[in-house]
């Protein structure tokens, strides 16, 4: 059981989890937690740790590690029940409390901030917060005991901030935990691991995911349950249609490709240890524990849901290349890519005419300037004559595995779009027919999301 930020926000919510944890545990179940940081604790120890490297002011720092304390000390008595409990845990969290003072004093004196230092400063969210949990089951007579990544076997590359695990993890972990389970919850930070020379890396976006993902496939767990502040992965933002609903069975292909098209609940990387070890992921929420959640499964039987889900990215550009030159010329697409590639713009979506005319990217907006640039530069000799570019846009995303094989499911979005007079600027369909994507105007975008939900009957409980 991996729990999210929100989920462990504070010392009342921690004692929620031990609660949660110890009553799945009383039902004879064996349990491994996975912890985040409280809340705010990982964007704040960043902006220390940026501030300390700009500025190098030790009078800052000393003011955050005093608040930082305060902030530890009080989730700590909050969360576990016995004195005698409380001292050990806070004894522990000032002695990690010092050496992040003293790192973040040395990044003062130093100006610089290495990507090896960001690891080591923003892994103390959850060093932090693993104490206080574990402390907490203890007090409810569980025994626990708490470990970093590294400790529990998560050996890994030696890319930080974006680490990966070695192969040799997932004996380490089944090596060092399994034996555990028997007699109590072992409590693991989340978001971190260690390289081979003992130095702590942390493991990206959805990086707490990502360790509750490895541990479980490392134990041959049942299932891995992801405990966030949602009832799991909706048909879409309730926020756009108030009739979402949990989407019950979803397979990892439409996870993935939700997740790519805007949907934040699951990075897709953060699950791929256990879709491989064919461990199925349950989404499910901590302030509504009885309700069953999403679970993810690595293949679904042919679905009667032909759509499960319609999602929408925002803060998108489109980049229109146009020009007689390109028709018949090898290689132009490739440039375009490597070129974006070489100045870091991930490109979103792609289609193209074949006439071989034009080409259309959809970019984040935030990459617009420098992809334009780097492509006018690119083909200076005429080949494309014309790069229009687009910010009124977003894309949305129609998802579903039911889709493959089924005929006129493109007919029915962009019919519905045309009765619904939504224009179509651009459309994507990849050869898996998990997923088709279109973009359309930022002003269209509410009402397409809308009319395509109604459309598939997504509101609708199966």
């Amino acid at each position: 059981m991996k729990f999210g930020g929100t989920s462990v926000a504070d010392g009342a919510r921690v004692r929620h989890v031990a609660e949660l944890a110890k009553k799945h545990r009383d039902s004879g179940n064996e349990i491994v937690l996975v912890t985040s940081a409280l809340s705010g604790v990982t964007d704040m120890l960043l902006k220390n740790a940026r501030e300390a490297s700009e500025n190098g002011k030790t009078s800052s720092i000393k003011e955050f590690i005093a608040d930082l304390t305060k902030q530890h000390h009080k989730a700590a008595h909050d969360a576990i029940d016995s004195n005698s409990n409380v001292e050990k845990v806070i004894r522990e969290l000032d002695s990690r409390i010092e050496e992040l003072e003293k790192a973040l004093i040395g990044i003062c004196y130093l100006g610089e901030l290495t990507s090896r230092s960001i690891d080591y400063i923003s892994s103390y969210g959850e060093r932090l917060a693993a104490p206080i949990l574990c402390g907490s089951l203890n007090s409810f007579g569980v025994k626990s005991h708490s470990f970093t990544g590294g400790e529990a076997g998560i050996i890994t590359t030696d890319e930080y901030c974006n680490a990966k695990p070695l192969e040799k993890t997932y004996y380490l972990v089944k090596e060092r935990i399994e034996p555990l389970l028997k007699e109590g919850i072992p409590v693991i930070a989340g978001f971190i691991g260690e390289n081979e020379a003992g130095i702590i890396t942390t493991l990206g976006r959805g990086g707490s995911d990502f360790s509750a993902s490895i541990i479980g496939a490392a134990i041959k767990a049942d299932e891995i349950w992801l405990w966030k502040e949602v009832n799991g992965i909706l048909t879409t933002d309730p926020k756009i249609v108030p009739e979402a609903r949990t989407i019950p069975v979803i397979s990892y292909i439409e996870a993935m490709e939700l997740s790519y098209f805007g949907a934040k609940v699951l990075h897709p990387r953060a699950i791929e240890p256990a879709i491989k070890h064919g461990i199925p992921v349950r989404v499910k929420n901590t302030f509504d524990p009885d309700f069953p959640g999403t679970i993810v499964v690595k293949d679904l039987k042919q679905s009667r849901d032909i759509v499960k889900a319609v999602t929408v990215i925002k803060n998108v550009a489109l980049i229109n290349i146009s020009g007689a030159g390109m028709v018949g010329t090898i290689g132009v697409a490739a440039r375009v890519f490597s070129t974006l590639a070489n100045v870091g713009v991930n490109i979103i979506m792609i289609s193209q005419g074949s006439s071989e005319a034009n080409i259309s990217l959809v970019v984040d907006a935030t990459h617009l300037d420098a992809a334009v640039k780097a492509i006018k530069e690119e083909f200076r000799n005429g080949i494309i004559k014309e790069i229009a570019q687009d910010r009124n846009i977003s894309v949305v995303a129609v998802v579903g595995a039911g889709m493959a094989n089924t005929p006129g499911v493109a007919g029915r979005v962009f019919g519905a779009m045309g009765k619904a007079g939504v224009n179509v600027i651009m459309i994507s369909q990849g050869s898996s027919q998990h997923n088709i994507s279109f973009a359309v105007s930022i002003e269209s975008a509410k009402k397409a999301v809308q009319v395509l939900h109604k459309e598939f009957g997504l509101e609708r409980e199966k």
